[in-house]
């Protein structure tokens, strides 16, 4: 497999054209998992996740793949996870999409493969950390004051190494 390196981080070099699969994770993805995040958050755009947190969720996640196309390798091109945190609510969480794929509307489906789910258990709230507000807005997210959070995502923030300079934007999306 050819790999697109970009400062250190090896990501699929994909061809922008080739057929794309969208899948639930398995446990042999978490290196291109850790690899496609790792390139935003290396860039400041979102929290890096460790491989034993992926492992440990991985069944949170939501996947979009490339096929292999024109003499380019395939690979994952896209990322986002349904994590549980209360039987009120979840966290649209990890939700990464491979630089040379932006703009083809891979977050946004992403992102209402998490919703959809959600909706299949009831669960009535949907919640996001985010950088990217405008985007949110576009899948029906709203932001929302951080001293409005549920108590439940506090828990899971306390273990975030930015818990005391958190810069994150909070987003709410009712289901009802």
């Amino acid at each position: 497999m050819t790999l697109l390196l970009l400062d250190s981080i090896a990501i699929p070099d994909v061809h922008p054209d080739a057929p794309l699969e969208t899948r639930k994770a398995k446990l042999s993805d978490i290196e291109a998992i850790h690899e496609l995040i790792g390139y935003w958050a290396s860039r400041g755009q979102m929290l890096v996740r460790s491989r034993t947190l992926l492992a440990e969720t991985i069944r949170d996640f939501h996947l979009v793949l490339a096929e292999p196309h024109e003499g380019k390798p395939g690979g994952l091109v896209g990322v986002c996870g349904l994590h549980m945190l209360a039987p009120d609510i979840a966290e649209v969480r990890g939700l990464a999409v491979h630089p040379h794929m932006q703009g083809r509307g891979l977050g946004k489906q992403l992102v209402l493969s998490c919703e959809a789910e959600a909706r299949a258990i009831d669960l009535p709230t949907l919640f996001a950390w985010t950088y990217q507000q405008t985007f949110f807005e576009r899948c029906g997210f709203t932001r929302i004051e951080k001293t409005n959070l549920h108590p439940k995502v506090w828990s899971e923030c306390q273990r975030c190494a930015f818990f005391e300079n958190c810069n994150e934007i909070a987003m709410l999306r009712e289901l009802k």
